[in-house]
Parts: structure tokens; C-alpha cells; sequence
């Protein structure tokens, strides 16, 4: 676990700050916040959705937060009650600590968030970087896992490394050196799939703010796979550069024995953000866990 300034400034946590609020405002349905205690730190969480639903902690992506997570996904609490913590490290309102994906931080730090929750077995719902962690989870403590929903995950597939530089790396250094529109529609052209100006303009100001973590997830060992008895739905992008969905659904699906699988077509790694796509998600989700 490695302890750093997470933020560029004091100016760049409170626009991230007020990113995290507008996406606040986004949310339709009753939402609280609670403070869990962990060894870790003190860990902010949302939780949206009636009490008696069954639970349904769900799992950010790298350098986002709860909230916009929640903007997209709040459908769910239809049927589900969400639990939202904040990744440390990787959220304006996360613990100031990045945890190592080498060892047991990942699962030992949702653990304690179930049990500061009083939960014992949950579903779990991971996206990007929040899918490796849910899928690391799953790995070591399979027997506080009901079902899985990985979406575009890390941690089970790569993309090539020169792709990404040319795609990603090298956009993001001259964006950087000239933060102008078309340079930031330059960098995320490869990695969002709906231009939404929120979700865009947000992006940009990650660039210009958060300290970057260069650090790449490893990847999950075929015997790790084999042995994952857990129903797991794995969803995929199909244009994902960062973690490609066709090898990763065939890896899946040639290793993992209880897995549902999913390609979005035409997708880059963050999916749309429509109103389509959310309803399909909800969906595919409800039929999955029900």
C-alpha cells in the first residue's frame, strides 16, 4: 500500500470535488452516505436503494468515484440496494492510499467494508479497475460471493502495449502540454464511445489533477480461473484497447466454468452512456443475478 498525494493541487481536488457532486445531482433516487473504518483508513461509501432489496456492492472504475458510478447504474435499485465504496486512491472521496495488486490489499479491503456492514455474502458488480478488484476478491474469499458481474474488467486480458502508447500515452503528454479540445478529443477518441460533455470535460480535468498510477493490473493465473466456481458474467467491449472483450470473453469462457459472457459491439473500453445502453445493462444484470 503505497501513500501519496493523490491530487496535483488543492485547486485540482476541489474541481474534482465538483465533478463528484454533479454527478451527484444526476442520481433520481434516495442516496446516503456512510463512513466505514478500516485498517486502510476511513472509507466513504454511497448506499441507494430500499433496505430490503438484497445487496449489490458495486465497484468503480481507476480515477472516477461513486457517484458517477451510480449516475449509470441507478436503474438498478429497482431491484437491488447498491453499495458504493470509494476505491482508495482512486476517487476525490477515497482513503489517500493506492493498494498494491500484488498481495491480498484489494480483498482485504472489501472484506472489512462488508463486515463494518454487517454483510456476509453479497452479489458483486466490478468495472475496470473495480473489476479486478471484485475479481481478486472472488478469488480468495469465493464463500462471501453469491454471483459476479465483471464489466470491461481488468486483470483478464491486456491490450498490446504499443497500441496503447499510440492510442492513449502519447495523446495524454501533449494534451497535457496543450489542454485544448481537440487534443482531449484526441485522447479519449480511443476510449470513450458516447462523446457525453460531462463525462468528457471530467476526463480532461483527471489529466490535468489527479496523479497518474502507471501501475498495470496483473493478470489472473489460468488455475485461479479454473477454480472460480462462482456464476460470473463477464462483459466485454468490443474496440476495448486497454482490455480487448473478444480474447477476453474466449479466455473466459475456455476457463471459467460457471461464466456468462457478453460482447458490446461497437464499443470502446467505457460504454455508452446512454439511456439505451442502461436499460439494456439493467436488464442483462437483473436476468443474470435473478
Amino acid at each position: 500500500m503505497m501513500k501519496q498525494n493523490t491530487f496535483k493541487s488543492n485547486e485540482g481536488r476541489a474541481r474534482l470535488e465538483e465533478w463528484y457532486q454533479a454527478f451527484m445531482k444526476k442520481v433520481d433516487v434516495p442516496v446516503s452516505s456512510a463512513e466505514i473504518q478500516t485498517s486502510f483508513g476511513n472509507n466513504h461509501l454511497l448506499i441507494a436503494g430500499n433496505e430490503s432489496n438484497p445487496p449489490l456492492i458495486c465497484l468503480h472504475a481507476m480515477l472516477t468515484g461513486s457517484s458517477f458510478l451510480l449516475s449509470e447504474i441507478q436503474i438498478l435499485t429497482k431491484q437491488y440496494r447498491l453499495i458504493l465504496p470509494e476505491l482508495p486512491g482512486q476517487s476525490i472521496k477515497g482513503i489517500e492510499r493506492r493498494l498494491s495488486y500484488n498481495d491480498d490489499s484489494f480483498p482485504d479491503w472489501l472484506d472489512e467494508i462488508m463486515t463494518g456492514l454487517g454483510i456476509e455474502k453479497t452479489d458483486l458488480l466490478g468495472v475496470s479497475l473495480g473489476g479486478f478488484a471484485a475479481l481478486r476478491f472472488a478469488i480468495t474469499r469465493p464463500e462471501k460471493v453469491n454471483k459476479m458481474i465483471l464489466l470491461v474488467p481488468a486483470g483478464i486480458v491486456r491490450g498490446a502495449v504499443f497500441k496503447g502508447l499510440a492510442k492513449m500515452a502519447i495523446p495524454t503528454v501533449l494534451f497535457k502540454m496543450n489542454p485544448s479540445e481537440k487534443n482531449l478529443r484526441t485522447v479519449l477518441s480511443s476510449l470513450i464511445t458516447t462523446w457525453d460533455d460531462d463525462w468528457v470535460n471530467y476526463m480532461g480535468d483527471t489529466i490535468q489533477y489527479f496523479n497518474p498510477d502507471l501501475r498495470v493490473p496483473p493478470l489472473a493465473k489460468d488455475e485461479e480461473l479454473r477454480k472460480l466456481r462462482i456464476k460470473t458474467l463477464v462483459i466485454g467491449a468490443e474496440n476495448d484497447i486497454s482490455f480487448p472483450g473478444i480474447p477476453m470473453i474466449d479466455r473466459v469462457k475456455l476457463l471459467v466454468p460457471d461464466a456468462e459472457t457478453e460482447l458490446i459491439k461497437n464499443s470502446n473500453h467505457c460504454p455508452p452512456t446512454t439511456q439505451e445502453f442502461r436499460q439494456w445493462l439493467d436488464e442483462r444484470i437483473t436476468r443474470f443475478l435473478n
